[in-house]
């Protein structure tokens, strides 16, 4: 049994952190339908790595197939459906009626010129809940610029802390902003859709991307608010605690360790020779020996340096003190522990026979999710979906000979 098989969501966002939300809920089961612009398709199409093919029959290149797409659409039904025209926001409407939520990330107003704002699709279906997703919120001085996560980590404080001290502010190399607020989003959903067992109405949920990736990088405003305090880059060590580090090993692999807990900081400076640290009076709190980092770092660098990674990583273990080699992808995919937890799965493909993908984040005992088949081509479902809604060959024939959809 999956959770969420009751539930249909329209997928209409673009790019990453709307389809990120609207994937999760497809993992445990959701009927999610992707909408896409019938000739440009969503531009996460485009993104990341591809696998080459060529045009049949022949050796001429043609688009790959994009694998980025393959994780982000997985689960969902694409139909293609181009809503600037009367006759997509009719479709849409239609499935509004039909479903329980609806997902969207286009500029505020945008669904309003198309007669498709939120209150009238909440007539049309009280129970509908409308997940609206912008980079900057439905209203404010920047609520109609154009957003993507990258400005939401500028924003946020993110890149202003992360670097090293006498580098630059330094942004991610992944859409960190987004998949937090896609997180976010599927959270606010399930919020919604228990409000609605309790009132028996839909609502609408307004989520800028630049406010979920505050919480996680913890309470700079209390502090800055309370105490004047500015966060600094600090490179890989923490505000908070140390030892907090990378650190090259003899034969040049690099590991990390965290001492975030004061029994494991005690156990990491013992192992490496320096035990007198722990009586020392700033050793007892993680700020106190964020002073003394210079200290803890040269103690632990030192003696790692002077041992090979394997020899490391037993001896911690032995001594019950947190760490862990820096991975590439490649590490990950020989890792035992990832292949114990089924982390990655094979899923037969229609365009490349199979895909590896990243698995359901979490497992539950009495309704696992599960990836039931990766993004598919565009339009492979439109026709399915409109005749769900009782249109009839002949239209969805028209409707496609005039660009309508594909």
């Amino acid at each position: 049994m999956t959770s969420l098989a009751d539930l249909r969501v329209i997928d209409a966002a673009t790019l990453f952190a709307g389809p990120s939300a609207a994937m999760m809920l497809g993992d445990f089961g959701a009927d999610v339908i992707k909408i896409e612009h019938p000739r440009r398709g969503d531009p996460s199409r485009g993104h990341g790595a591809s696998v080459p093919r060529k045009r049949a029959g022949t050796d001429e290149p043609v688009d790959g197939v994009g694998l980025w797409w393959k994780t982000l659409a997985r689960n969902k039904r694409a139909a293609a459906v181009d809503l600037s025209r009367a006759e997509g926001q009719e479709i849409l409407r239609r499935l509004a009626e039909r479903s329980d939520v609806l997902i969207e990330n286009f500029r505020p107003g945008t669904l309003e010129r198309w007669n498709l704002a939120p209150e009238d699709l909440l007539e049309l279906n009280p129970r509908l809940i409308v997940a609206r997703m912008t980079g900057f919120g439905q209203f404010g001085p920047m609520a109609k610029q154009p957003g993507f996560g990258t400005l939401a980590e500028a924003m946020s404080g993110f890149a202003a802390m992360t670097g090293q001290p006498d580098g630059p502010p330094t942004l991610p190399p992944l859409a960190l902003a987004d998949g937090i607020a896609g997180l976010a989003m599927s959270y606010a959903i399930m919020v919604a859709l228990r409000a609605r067992e309790q009132s028996g109405r839909g609502q609408v949920i307004d989520l800028a991307i630049i406010e979920p990736i505050l919480g996680i990088l913890g309470p700079q405003m209390t502090a800055y608010q309370a105490l004047g305090v500015v966060p600094r880059r600090t490179g890989n060590r923490s505000s908070s605690n140390a030892p907090r580090n990378t650190y090259r090993t003899r034969d040049g692999r690099w590991l990390a360790i965290s001492t975030s807990a004061q029994p494991v900081a005690e156990r990491v400076v013992t192992l490496v020779g320096r035990p007198d640290l722990v009586e020392q009076p700033w050793f007892a709190s993680g700020s106190g020996r964020v002073q003394h980092v210079d200290e803890l770092d040269e103690a632990v660098a030192s003696w790692i340096a002077e041992r090979d990674a394997d020899e490391v990583i037993a001896r911690f273990e032995e001594a019950q003190a947190a760490v862990a080699p820096i991975y590439d992808v490649s590490d990950i995919a020989e890792d035992p522990q990832y292949a114990a937890l089924r982390t990655f799965v094979e899923v037969p493909d229609e365009e490349l026979g199979s895909v590896t993908l990243q698995n359901v984040m979490f497992r539950m005992s009495d309704t696992p999710g599960e990836i039931r088949w990766p993004g598919r081509p565009l339009g492979r479902d439109t026709d399915e979906v409109l005749a769900e809604l009782d249109y009839t060959g002949e239209r969805i024939a028209a409707l496609r000979e005039a660009g309508v959809i594909a």
